[in-house]
């Protein structure tokens, strides 16, 4: 499933190729995986897309339309000339994480009621996970529809946006205004620009396995398995351990270890398992960088013991037994499962 660093990765590529394009048309194929396939039928024709950004796993389209453009007083115009002048500031003197670091601002900023009313009233996005195998890419119009292809947004240009998903574990969903701010506020804090003091806080008040804390998306948005287990590797902390028994300085030293590998990953446009491909079909290069996800009975990198895959509170998991030692209460075997992994057990 992609993670943060791919979705990053699609989003960027997303705003690159169809931001400020208008929507012409939508057609659907198969909607099992929609909220409310109607509603995107209806609302999308006609808007443009201002902007294509990552809310945790999600890919957000940010959507406008000419009248709503043409209605923007003299004083929303300023506004918004100011902050265009500030994401060019930002841009250059931070680069690119600068520039994910002030779209999330504003992203939280909106969902928490920042703007005025009238501003939320108007906003809407198209929101988009894509599950398993889902993509999401501009075509050209006389290409071949693929297979599995369930929606395309025809783009004034002539181009086609198109949402294609074998398995169709996605979601998609027009939202607007109230509704748009209470689902984003579903969702916990980037681990990108979370500080280490909120990190902390988030993780010591759970007697939840730091494992589950990290996949939970209501403490943090977008990681996933891959990136949890890499990053827990490299902060040589066992995935059964307990959140709420870790020192200060282990959630640094985690917090620290998964911005390094989050940001490195984005840097080398995700990591491409199966069929994850970025918004121009080229996959990612991260899973040559992988220490210990999908190594199991290798060698650790570190220590040479054998990479091992458990099941922690019922997520799978790859750790290394000698480097991420396990916590006291829990026994070093476990007991085998169906996968010929192994699931952490008590002592008590």
């Amino acid at each position: 499933m992609p993670e943060l660093p791919e979705v990053e990765t699609l989003a960027r590529g997303l705003q690159a190729r169809v931001a400020g394009r208008r929507i012409v048309s939508v057609t659907l194929r198969k909607t099992d995986f929609m909220d409310d396939p109607v509603a995107i039928e209806r609302e999308l024709p006609g808007r443009t897309i201002k902007r294509v950004e990552r809310f945790g796993k999600f890919i957000l389209l940010q959507l406008t339309s000419v009248e709503e453009i043409r209605e923007q007083d003299a004083t929303e115009s300023q506004r918004h000339r100011g902050k265009q002048a500030k994401r060019k500031s930002v841009v250059e003197h931070e680069g690119d994480e600068g520039a994910l670091r002030l779209r999330n601002e504003e992203l939280a900023s909106d969902a928490q009621g920042a703007d005025s009313s009238a501003n939320r009233e108007h906003a809407r996005a198209l929101l988009v996970h894509l599950g398993m195998t889902g993509n999401l890419a501009p075509h050209f119009a006389e290409q071949p529809l693929a297979k599995h292809t369930h929606a395309t947004f025809v783009l004034d240009d002539g181009r086609e946006l198109r949402y294609i998903d074998p398995r169709r574990f996605g979601r998609m969903a027009y939202l607007s205004g109230e509704t748009l701010a209470a689902e984003l506020l579903r969702f916990g804090a980037d681990p990108l620009l979370v500080t280490a003091e909120e990190f902390a806080e988030r993780i010591h008040g759970s007697k939840a396995r730091i494992k589950s804390l990290l996949l939970d998306q209501s403490v943090l948005r977008g990681v996933g398995n891959i990136y949890a287990d890499e990053s827990l590797w490299k902060a040589k902390i066992h995935p059964g351990k307990q959140g709420a028994l870790l020192k200060r300085e282990e959630t640094d030293t985690l917090l620290a270890a998964l911005q390094k590998i989050l940001r490195k990953a984005i840097e080398m446009r995700g990591s491409s398992i199966s069929d994850f491909v970025d918004a121009e079909g080229i996959a990612g290069d991260y899973q040559q960088r992988h220490k210990v996800y999908g190594r199991d009975g290798r060698k650790c990198f570190r220590c040479g013991a054998k990479i091992r895959w458990m099941v922690v509170a019922g997520r799978s998991s790859h750790y290394c037994p000698v480097c991420q030692r396990a916590p006291r209460g829990m026994t070093g075997r476990g007991k085998k499962t169906k996968r010929a992994g192994r699931v952490w057990t008590s002592k008590r």
